[in-house]
């Protein structure tokens, strides 16, 4: 997070396989024996891992600042107006106005959970928004999958072969974006000005 937050979106470009660790996930949940040249890395904030493919996922970061008419204090409610701007850009999904889902799996990866804000469709994940705060503002790290083998995030975990297969079923998902830029061009014109 920089020092002086202003309103503004990161798009950022996966140059290199990488499984990215929730804030409290311990590097010991991965499996050595497959994770291969996938570089493990974390982030500071969320739950569970999410597994980054160049070509395979549109990943983005909001930044808010503390005051902005976007911005919320109540963490819960915080970023529904940025589920409503995927929803928009997507052209189909639900935005979870509950509180955080939990499963199975959630604790381990993103995509098997659900919080405020997200979107969801026929009741699987289909956005992913983590987020950090500081007392500047808030950084929402966005994440939706344009291609996606389920499969993959499961074995490069400590998991047994029955387990990797449960927490695949889990993350089937329901649709892919066709198109990346397309998808991004119209995220960044539903962004309320």
């Amino acid at each position: 997070m920089p020092e002086a937050v202003s309103r503004s979106v990161w798009i950022n470009e996966v140059s290199a396989p990488a499984l990215v660790l929730g804030s409290s996930q311990r590097p010991e949940i991965v499996d050595d024996a497959t994770i291969g040249s996938i570089e493990v890395v974390r982030r500071r904030s969320g739950g569970g891992a999410v597994l980054l493919i160049p070509g395979e996922v549109v990943w983005l970061d909001v930044l808010i600042p503390t005051g902005d008419i976007l911005w919320s204090d109540d963490v819960s409610h915080a970023s529904h107006w940025l589920g409503d701007v995927w929803v928009s850009a997507l052209g189909y999904g639900e935005v979870h106005q509950g509180p955080m889902v939990r499963t199975q799996w959630s604790s381990l990866v993103c995509f098997a959970g659900l919080g405020p804000g997200e979107v969801t469709h026929d009741g699987r994940k289909l956005v992913g928004i983590s987020q950090r705060r500081v007392r500047a503002g808030a950084r929402f790290q966005c994440a939706v999958y344009a291609r996606h083998d389920p499969s993959v995030l499961p074995s490069l975990l400590r998991l047994s072969s029955a387990e990797r297969a449960e927490c695949a079923a889990a993350l089937v998902p329901v649709g892919t974006v066709s198109s990346a830029p397309d998808v991004l061009s119209r995220f960044l014109d539903a962004l309320p000005s």
